[in-house]
């Protein structure tokens, strides 16, 4: 059956926050006296935030939260970006008869406040956050979210990400699943999960699709 849904991840696939995820932990991990360990924090980057900062400050891991939280609206519009080409793409895969969704492991509130200032709020049809399941991603629970509110079968989507968060759960949900080498995890990394397609630049998956 043909692909009809086409849904993305959003930290590391669409748009570069990862300048400031790194900032904010480190700043984070700082004012806690947690151990940086060569960033082995950033190799979580795709969990929920709460799952992280419980298992790295422990019984702490609430004002880990809040202190995230904190610094990260200090610097959030300004530190995050689109990767270039993104608009472009979304809106030409539109026009060709695609349905876009996103599925994240962001909260709500965040998502919502990033798709209008990069202006990736026109093309999505449906997004699911992590307030949208009681499991998040490695599981498929959140993929499935998505293809429920588009009426959609696992075999008419593809899941595009660039973590292994991200294809595991696609691969679970039963949907294609492709990486995306610009992104958090390394091109050998993504390889190691064995995902049904991988592409190392938009012009790419417009080739594809």
């Amino acid at each position: 059956m043909a692909i009809k849904n086409i849904l993305f991840d959003l930290d590391g696939t669409l748009i570069n926050s990862l300048p400031l995820i790194e900032k904010t932990f480190r700043r984070v991990f700082a004012e806690m006296q947690i151990p940086w360990n060569n960033g082995e924090v950033l190799k979580t980057i795709g969990l929920p935030l709460k799952q992280i900062c419980e298992q790295f400050a422990g019984e702490k891991k609430d004002d880990c939260f809040a202190l995230y939280q904190l610094y990260q609206r200090e610097e959030h519009a300004l530190l995050t970006r689109i990767y270039p080409g993104t608009l472009e793409a979304l809106g030409e895969l539109q026009n060709r008869g695609y349905t876009l969704g996103l599925v994240t492991s962001k909260r709500r509130v965040l998502v919502d406040e990033e798709l209008i200032f990069t202006g990736l709020s026109d093309f999505f049809t449906i997004s699911v956050t992590v307030n949208d399941t009681v499991n998040p991603k490695p599981e498929p629970d959140p993929v499935w979210r998505a293809l429920e509110l588009l009426k959609s079968r696992p075999e008419e989507a593809i899941y595009i990400g660039d973590s292994w968060y991200d294809l595991l759960s696609g691969q679970r949900a039963g949907v294609m699943t492709a990486g995306v080498t610009w992104g958090m995890a390394k091109r050998e990394e993504l390889i190691e999960y064995v995902p049904d397609l991988l592409f190392d630049t938009w012009d790419q998956i417009l080739e594809y699709f």
